[in-house]
């Protein structure tokens, strides 16, 4: 049965190197994109790298957008098991 808070690997699971960086955790993500809307209501961000951040905040939305997503299809999937027992 998959963890369904679980993002991390058990420690001792093979690391694959694809070459990109590993995949964000739904927590890591959004203290990612608290920082950026700190940063541009702050008016910490240089207006060249207003774009970047911007683009980077999507990026991070979409990921969490999808972690949510899977989440509840897995609670469904979960809930409704739990309820097929009960019959």
């Amino acid at each position: 049965m998959n963890d369904l808070f679980s993002e991390n690997p058990p420690v001792n699971a093979p690391v694959e190197n694809t070459g990109e960086p590993p995949a964000l955790s739904f927590r890591e993500a959004m203290e990612e994109l608290e920082g950026i809307l700190e940063r541009i209501e702050g008016e910490e961000i240089d207006i060249d790298r207003l774009a970047e951040e911007l683009r980077r905040a999507a990026q991070l939305l979409d990921l969490c957008r999808g972690k949510i997503r899977k989440a509840e299809v897995e609670v469904t999937q979960i809930v409704q098991s739990l309820e097929q027992g009960e019959e």
